[in-house]
């Protein structure tokens, strides 16, 4: 028999049909919602090779549910498998490539310029049959150009989104617990401050840390009161980092202009509040949603399962006790 392959979501046919000449490809084939956890496993029952993608969690049901499996390959950059019941099953899990930086530094200046200049809102507007005329001070928004940016966080996606910040003329201002060379920072235009110093000086606070145990909830009710009234925060990083009960209030309050999410604390469950506020920009984590890129991820899982068939190590396995 061939090997057994089963997609979560459909992914890139190009991916699917490099799979298809050495497997059996299986594709759940809707793509408008993460799979229940009850098809997931009615899924893998035969599955050897399960192909899946960020927001899917491959629990011990899950894996146990499966008992031919072999791999599993994600196309996420983190790990949702509960890596010790694969391990312990010798079930080798390997993640996706980091390869979003630009995609996602792109999508984080969709959603400044979005909530700043009340895009999504004027949208709806017009979409109602409004149109207030285009000196009415309806949807007055603020300037991005000439503002300070606030960066928390300067690795590959902060620093990116800093790049295309400095064609706006922005000061730009960062945060990041290990700071950079003094040589890159006067290269790229960037002034390094505390954690404080970057809420309370800018206009436009873009979230850039990575998810760790330690950054869960990073801005929180604290942070979120040094930052200026007239402020917007960009979150495009993980939504646990900011603690989304604390940016209800401080927006509830007015002590926030807006914001704008594309990570979400609870995701793929969005918090209801943060939906029935107009002054708040919220996107299903889109920050890789590139076509070009997914292909090229979702070509990379591909490799990755093929040489599993054929007898080689994959890349960036996750638990490589399965080799020793």
């Amino acid at each position: 028999m061939r090997p057994q392959v089963f997609i979560t979501q459909p992914v890139a046919a190009a991916a699917i049909d490099k799979l298809g000449a050495k497997a059996d490809v299986t594709c759940n084939r809707d793509g408008s919602r993460v799979m229940p956890k009850s098809d997931l496993v009615r899924a893998v029952k035969d599955t050897e090779f399960l192909f899946c993608l960020l927001h899917d969690t491959i629990d011990a049901d899950v894996i146990g549910a499966a008992p031919r499996l072999r791999m599993i390959a994600s196309m996420g950059t983190g790990v949702g498998v509960d890596l010790a019941a694969a391990t312990a099953r010798k079930i080798v899990v390997t993640t996706g490539p980091g390869l979003v930086t630009e995609a996602t530094a792109d999508m984080a200046w969709a959603l400044i310029l979005a909530v700043s200049r009340r895009v999504v809102e004027a949208d709806r507007l017009v979409r109602a049959g409004g149109f207030p005329g285009s000196q009415s001070n309806t949807l007055l928004g603020r300037y991005v150009f000439g503002k300070t940016l606030g960066l928390v966080g300067a690795g590959r996606v902060g620093q990116a989104v800093a790049r295309r910040a400095r064609g706006f003329g922005m000061t730009i201002l960062y945060y990041d617990p290990r700071r950079l060379a003094a040589d890159d920072e006067a290269r790229q235009g960037l002034s390094y401050r505390t954690l404080d110093q970057v809420l309370g000086e800018a206009d436009v606070v873009s979230v850039h840390a990575l998810f760790t145990p330690e950054t869960f909830h990073l801005i929180g009710a604290r942070e979120l009161s040094r930052m200026k009234p007239t402020a917007y925060l960009i979150n495009t990083s993980r939504g646990p980092v900011v603690d989304e009960a604390a940016l209800v209030a401080a927006l509830r309050d007015g002590r926030l202009a807006g914001a704008a999410l594309d990570v979400h604390e609870h995701e793929p469950t969005v918090n209801p509040a943060l939906i029935a506020m107009a002054n708040v920009v919220l996107t299903p984590h889109l920050g890789s949603a590139v076509g070009e890129l997914r292909e090229q991820m979702a070509m990379f899982v591909a490799d990755n399962i093929l040489a599993v068939i054929e007898g080689r190590r994959p890349e960036q396995v996750a638990n490589p006790a399965v080799y020793d």
